[in-house]
């Protein structure tokens, strides 16, 4: 067997059978001091791909940062056959300011890639950003949670018209795979692009950590190092059930026709049947209700956390499962 290689970027080298943590410099502030990024790579001994973990390039979004922190810093690494480079902290000065957006240029730092290194302060970043980290992988993960005041179901987005993401995002194995191409400037489109393939994978809600969710993220993460064979020891894994989503007709987001506060009657991850009531609106002396009911048999993959709605304000997203995917559904509950 060959040799693994050693992973370099700038000044820092990280040979086969070691890891390193390091800040890497993005940016820089108002006062002329940098920016740095956290980053940990782990070169395995023996040679196999290179998987990019990438986290909250919305700064907001926090459970991603924990898997890949327990990834480059707790996961067993002994075995480990190609290499591991684990961005926890993309969006740095949204982090620190806890905000969606680059504090500074307001901009969303996951519509500027893959960058530019003579652009906007944003395009800039995420130049800095995919040149020497994302374009140098094999894989990618990109781990989201929804925007603040919605909550999110463990799923999985990804273009599943390009065979390699297809694969990476059923090793993953979520209950559901959304197929999309994503916006341009993502992430996961421009890796794609670029010959990384690369899956969103979104779970939970902005602002906190939620173990739960992080430890099944956790399990998706190590049964694509099983598909990729990057460690031997773990196995890829099955959900019990799967439904992709490749009609932007079998999803939906219902919104709210009526202003007022919303009574939510199922969690996310729920199986809801058409004509069931999803939730009631209604005003603050109670005496006007509206109910949203399901427009179709599905799963909630979103639903509302913030219990005050305007008109039009969205309130859950629904996506369709078929007669075999239900009947797999309920016999498990």
């Amino acid at each position: 067997m060959e040799d693994a290689e050693p992973f370099t970027v700038g000044d820092v080298t990280v040979e086969p059978g070691s890891a390193r943590n390091f800040r890497y410099r993005v940016s820089e502030t108002y006062l002329g001091e940098p920016v740095r990024m956290p980053v940990t790579v782990v070169v395995g001994k023996d040679p196999g791909p290179t998987v990019v973990l990438t986290a909250a390039a919305h700064g907001d979004e926090l459970n991603g940062i924990e898997v890949v922190r327990e990834v480059a810093q707790e996961l067993d690494h002994d075995g480990l056959a190609g290499t591991l480079i684990c961005l926890p902290v993309l969006n740095v000065p949204g982090f620190l300011a806890q905000k969606r957006y680059l504090p500074v240029y307001d901009r969303d730092l996951n519509r500027a890639f893959p960058g530019d290194s003579d652009g906007t302060g944003a395009s800039r970043m995420a130049s800095r950003i995919f040149e020497p980290f994302v374009s140098a992988a094999d894989l990618g993960l990109d781990f989201h949670t929804s925007t603040r005041g919605r909550t999110n179901m463990l799923h999985v987005r990804a273009d599943t018209t390009d065979e390699r993401v297809d694969r990476l995002a059923k090793a993953f194995g979520t209950h559901v795979v959304i197929d999309s191409e994503g916006s341009e400037g993502t992430l996961r489109r421009a890796a794609t692009a670029a010959g990384t393939p690369t899956v969103t994978v979104e779970m939970g809600e902005a602002h906190r950590f939620q173990r739960a969710l992080i430890d099944r993220a956790l399990d998706g993460v190590r049964s694509v190092f099983a598909e990729f064979g990057l460690l031997e020891s773990e196995t890829v894994r099955w959900p019990g059930w799967r439904t992709v989503i490749e009609d932007s007709g079998d999803r939906t987001w219902l919104r709210a026709d009526t202003g007022g506060l919303v009574d939510m009657h199922h969690d996310r991850g729920t199986l809801v049947y058409a004509g069931e009531a999803i939730c009631t609106i209604a005003s603050p002396f109670g005496n006007e209700t509206s109910q949203v009911v399901a427009p179709f048999d599905g799963v909630l993959v979103g639903v509302l956390e913030n219990p005050v709605v305007y008109p039009g304000n969205p309130l859950v997203h629904l996506v369709a499962v078929d007669d075999r995917t239900r009947r797999a559904i309920e016999s498990r509950q």
